[in-house]
């Protein structure tokens, strides 16, 4: 099982996206620990679906960032990054406000692939998204 690498930090991870997707979306690691990152994401009229649901994509994106955060902060001794080979995500809830938060969880930390499950939260506590998404580790 990889361990937490020293050298990723809520702060190298916060100045890693600035200008990227992760910033655009609000995207905040508020937590990092051995197999756990938490994030969350304020809720706001840009991020919402024409039909004035919050968009699957913010979700998915909420969720996705957590998973690959945590990745990258969990990557084995000489990898060099990852990529994502297989996402998959059900929704079974959605919010109109407030913040949503996520908790990615480490599954498989293994040398070649890593697996992170996401559970996305309401404001409210209950569950509107899970998430799992595969990750080849690169040398």
């Amino acid at each position: 099982m990889s361990k937490l690498r020293t050298d990723v930090t809520i702060d190298s991870l916060r100045e890693r996206q600035r200008g990227r997707l992760p910033d655009l979306l609000g995207f905040r690691a508020t937590a990092l620990e051995e197999g756990v990152l938490r994030a969350e994401l304020d809720v706001r009229d840009d991020l919402l679906a024409p039909n004035g649901f919050l968009h699957a994509a913010t979700v998915i994106g909420l969720a996705d960032t957590a998973c690959g955060y945590a990745c990258l902060a969990h990557l084995p001794p000489g990898a060099k990054s990852f990529t994502t080979i297989e996402l998959k995500s059900n929704f079974l809830g959605t919010a109109l406000e407030g913040t949503i938060t996520a908790v990615a969880t480490g599954v498989h930390l293994g040398r070649s692939t890593q697996v992170w499950d996401a559970t996305v939260s309401g404001p409210d506590g209950k569950t509107i998204a899970l998430f799992r998404c595969t990750q080849m580790v690169l040398y």
